[in-house]
């Protein structure tokens, strides 16, 4: 159907809407490209992503994190994107869904890296939240703000969205794409970034208990 035939809102909020279903799986669903720049990541969030998109079109999926892991998903995700680290998980019923994930790796359709603050200028952490939809015609969608649990089907935050799309405001959507292209190329200032099998293998990982998201 394409983005452009999606009848998107300009601002979603929790209130108001189901943005997980109304904004979210509606776009992922009609995409090419999905890029997405947010602070944390999880094995359940990245499963239901890769559930999200369709496989017909073989969507592609270009995420950046800070460097900020439960230690369950260090050691699951380090696995994944490290062929040299043998399987060692245990079958069990949630089997097929990690196996939709790790395929998606192995044809390159999901890669993740890892960004991380190297200026004084920057004291804290990598926290930009910004994604952007492509479709096979070369629209796009742009959105800035939600949370690092809005793909956690069982935990939702209370969130607002602004949305902007490429035939509507075709100058802040490639803003925001040339800067997702920029960082995925490590060509921001103030920022580090490296793919995850590097990041983990160079001990440049943090594991966090604050917000252990992770699949247990």
């Amino acid at each position: 159907m394409g983005l452009r035939n999606i009848n998107l809102k300009q601002v979603y909020r929790s209130d108001r809407d189901d943005i997980v279903h109304e904004f979210f799986i509606r776009c992922l669903s009609n995409s090419a490209r999905y890029d997405r720049s947010i602070e944390h990541a999880s094995v359940k969030s990245l499963i239901t992503l890769a559930l999200g998109s369709d496989s017909e079109t073989d969507t592609r999926l270009r995420i950046v994190t800070g460097n900020r892991y439960s230690a369950s998903d260090i050691s699951t995700l380090g696995r994944m994107f490290s062929p040299k680290k043998p399987n060692r998980r245990k079958p069990n019923h949630q089997d097929n869904r990690f196996e939709i994930l790790e395929r998606m790796i192995r044809n390159s359709q999901l890669e993740i890296k890892v960004a991380i603050p190297v200026s004084d200028e920057i004291s804290g952490a990598f926290t930009e939240r910004v994604g952007i939809f492509t479709d096979t015609g070369g629209d796009r969608v742009a959105f800035t703000g939600t949370s690092n649990q809005t793909f956690d089907s069982q935990n939702h935050d209370f969130e607002s969205i602004d949305v902007f799309t490429s035939w509507e405001d075709p100058s802040r959507v490639q803003t925001k794409a040339d800067d997702f292209e920029r960082l995925w190329e490590n060509k921001t200032r103030y920022l580090s970034v490296s793919d995850f099998a590097s990041a983990e293998s160079e001990n440049r990982l943090k594991y966090s208990s604050s917000w252990a998201i992770g699949l247990e």
